[in-house]
């Protein structure tokens, strides 16, 4: 009979949650790509991803209105992480969904599932604070990319960790994380943008920071530098 502890596949699986994520994001697009070409939902879904823009993508007028009155409805504060789910176009959702799968799996090695969540869910919620806190403009905030940035803030931590562990320099860590960003402003002063790249960047800080309470050991670690100081 062969050892359970040796007989185990040398591929890890995509942890469910991370799995999950992505079939939400892939099945709210194609809903909406197939509502668009009149194959599911009748003539009204042809307004689908309209009406879902403005009900759920994340706005700083919204916001504003909000902070200014005192009032935080339900379904406006909703729109800090629902913004997510929401994308402009399929290529849009295709692309954000398959980051999601390959940085949650990545992630997913060392950190539980709960915790990807956690990462994901609060790295968006703080990138869409940020893109009110940082810009002034009507244009909403769509798409999952700054809760990827998130992950891919874990990441970065974990390839922060591993360097120093092995003596090497800790700032190759933030290579990843450099290109995008240099990309995305490429792309933004060639193509114009709504300079979404900000809820990105808080995105990633957020989640490189919430990765040293969240690693295993954290809380332990934290606290013996605490007494260490």
């Amino acid at each position: 009979m062969s050892d359970p502890e040796t007989n185990h596949s040398p591929i890890n699986p995509i942890p469910p949650v991370v799995v999950a994520l992505f079939l939400v994001v892939i099945g709210i697009e194609l809903a909406f790509v197939l509502g668009a070409r009149g194959l599911v939902g009748g003539p009204q879904a042809v307004g689908w991803r309209l009406g879902a823009i403005q009900t759920y993508a994340f706005s700083d007028d919204i916001f504003i209105w909000m902070a200014t009155n005192g009032i935080w409805p339900l379904e406006h504060l909703m729109r800090f992480v629902s913004y997510l789910f929401v994308h402009a176009n399929f290529t849009h959702a295709l692309f954000g969904s398959a980051m999601v799968l390959a940085l949650g799996k990545f992630v997913g090695e060392v950190f539980s599932g709960w915790k990807v969540l956690v990462i994901f869910v609060l790295s968006g919620a703080a990138g869409a604070f940020g893109f009110t806190l940082f810009l002034t403009t009507s244009a909403p905030l769509l798409g999952v990319f700054p809760g990827v940035y998130g992950l891919i803030g874990a990441f970065t931590f974990l390839m922060w960790l591993k360097l120093g562990q092995m003596g090497a320099n800790q700032y190759r860590a933030f290579l990843m994380i450099g290109l995008l960003l240099g990309i995305q402003l490429l792309f933004g002063l060639i193509f114009g943008g709504n300079g979404d790249w900000v809820a990105d960047l808080v995105g990633f800080v957020t989640g490189f920071l919430l990765s040293f309470v969240l690693v295993p050991g954290g809380w332990a670690r934290i606290r013996a530098r605490l007494r260490h100081d």
